[in-house]
């Protein structure tokens, strides 16, 4: 969602001409975010959010903007994508394949509070019912093959403890991944990376309604439960030490068990679905610190965070029955 590559209020009004969208009202770049360029755009007709893609193939963006179509239609709030007059899902920009959706209302709520967790429990309980006739197969992307690989590009840049931990996790996880238990988890296309930046809250303070879920880039097939867990990691932290807080984990946990019960290898897996969660985003803030791209807004994340929320679910493993 930095500015990777800049355009053009011309080339945003011929796109939207082509589309039947314009005129162009306004056209702002959106900072946050480290891996698509991102802009707000203004029309009579609407408020959109343009997305050009840095990393992402052609071939690959089906998946992503089908997921975010198939969830849409299902009366999720997520956004759809405008399809071209051929009815694809993406269209070529600057060079770049990209995509427009429309910009769901509400805003941001970075500190939750128990409704919120509750929300977000249930709506993403309700998104893995709901995929259960999505028959695109991708796999995470920054699953567990992505981490091997990255692993020895990052081990030489970090101290002795980090490297430490880097291969100790790393062979933890290839441990889980490779169990029974693990192969049982029931699994289908997942968000992976739904933090609270992600999700959208409208109304009166303490009587806010979830009304948007975006951001859909990092989603593949993968561990309903692993899916929950990287949402515990952002949403209900205690502090700064990386604990979860017991009330917010169980507004969450509960609400989600209330749609969708968890199977008991996904409570008995939690533990190394939370650590596979804090390892994944430690190791992406490490690469994008260390291994960076040219962007003209770009902030990379402290690493240190999941360090520490690493550490933490190594030493406090956690059970969803604890908040039950």
């Amino acid at each position: 969602m930095a500015v990777f590559t800049a355009v053009t209020p011309a080339q945003v009004s011929t796109l939207l001409g082509q589309l039947g969208l314009g005129p162009l009202v306004d056209l702002q770049g959106i900072s946050a975010g480290i891996e698509n360029t991102n802009y707000f755009v203004s029309t009579p007709q609407g408020e959109w959010v343009l997305t050009l893609f840095e990393r992402l193939q052609p071939e690959q963006l089906p998946y992503y903007l089908g997921l975010m179509k198939h969830l849409a239609d299902k009366g999720l709030p997520v956004p759809a994508p405008h399809p071209g007059s051929d009815g694809a899902l993406w269209f070529w920009l600057a060079g770049k394949p990209a995509a427009l959706v429309n910009k769901l209302p509400g805003a941001h709520q970075l500190a939750p509070d128990l409704h919120h967790c509750a929300q977000m429990g249930a709506l993403m309980a309700r998104m893995h019912l709901a995929v259960a006739d999505f028959a695109p197969d991708q796999p995470n992307l920054r699953g567990l093959h992505w981490q091997q690989q990255m692993v020895p590009r990052l081990l030489p840049l970090l101290d002795d403890a980090q490297q430490t931990l880097v291969r100790d996790e790393l062979d933890f996880q290839q441990h889980l991944m490779a169990s029974a238990a693990y192969a049982e988890l029931p699994r289908g296309a997942v968000h992976c990376d739904l933090f609270r930046d992600n999700l959208l809250f409208d109304g009166l303070p303490a009587h806010e309604v979830l009304t948007g879920c975006f951001d859909f880039y990092f989603a593949g097939q993968d561990a309903f439960a692993y899916d929950l867990a990287v949402c515990l990691n952002d949403w209900c932290l205690a502090g700064e030490s990386g604990a979860l807080d017991d009330s917010r984990t169980g507004a969450m946990v509960g609400a989600y068990q209330q749609v969708r019960p968890l199977t008991g290898n996904e409570q008995r897996l939690m533990p190394g679905l939370l650590r596979a969660g804090a390892f994944r985003f430690w190791l992406s803030r490490l690469a994008d610190l260390h291994l960076p791209r040219d962007a003209e807004l770009l902030a990379p994340k402290n690493p240190e965070h999941f360090e520490h929320v690493l550490r933490h679910r190594i030493a406090n493993p956690w059970h969803p029955l604890q908040s039950t």
